[in-house]
């Protein structure tokens, strides 16, 4: 991966609509070149998708929780049946694994409390292998979605 494949991987994090013309002007090439190297990073697995980018409060999910969970025991028997069952709970927006204490960070959108509440009486607290959950509530998001530095 060079420089120019870096800039278009900048533009393109900006601005996920850009036509191919418009995103060959930016990175200053030619139509063809620019294709190639799109098609190339597609195919290479630098770029995985492309997505439109939603205002939480606009669509009524604006109430936000991060969710620490303690597993009983972090092994090879307990973690694929927890990551199924999390990857099935659509209101998880994001949940990764970690080293340490906790063992996972999870983060959920919600319209409120109320439907916090619910998710973690009915879902979160039972999923499988899960020893402790604990929850921060989010007061403001300062960063979010920010682009990779490429």
């Amino acid at each position: 991966m060079d420089a120019t494949d870096r800039r278009i991987l900048a533009e393109l994090q900006q601005d996920g609509r850009l036509s191919l013309t418009e995103l060959a002007e930016r990175v200053q090439l030619s139509m063809s070149p620019t294709h190639r190297r799109l098609r190339a990073l597609e195919e290479s697995g630098a770029i995985t998708g492309y997505r439109a980018v939603i205002d939480p409060d606009a669509v009524g999910l604006g109430f936000g929780a991060l969710v620490f969970i303690t597993m009983d025991q972090a092994n090879r028997a307990t973690v694929p049946d927890f990551d199924a069952a999390v990857a099935e709970i659509p209101e998880v927006i994001q949940a990764l694994r970690l080293f340490g204490d906790p063992d996972y960070l999870l983060r959920v959108a919600v319209p409120d409390l109320p439907s916090y509440q619910r998710l973690w009486d009915d879902r979160l607290s039972a999923l499988p292998g899960v020893r402790r959950v604990e929850s921060t509530l989010v007061m403001k998001t300062v960063v979010d979605d920010r682009p990779l530095p490429v």
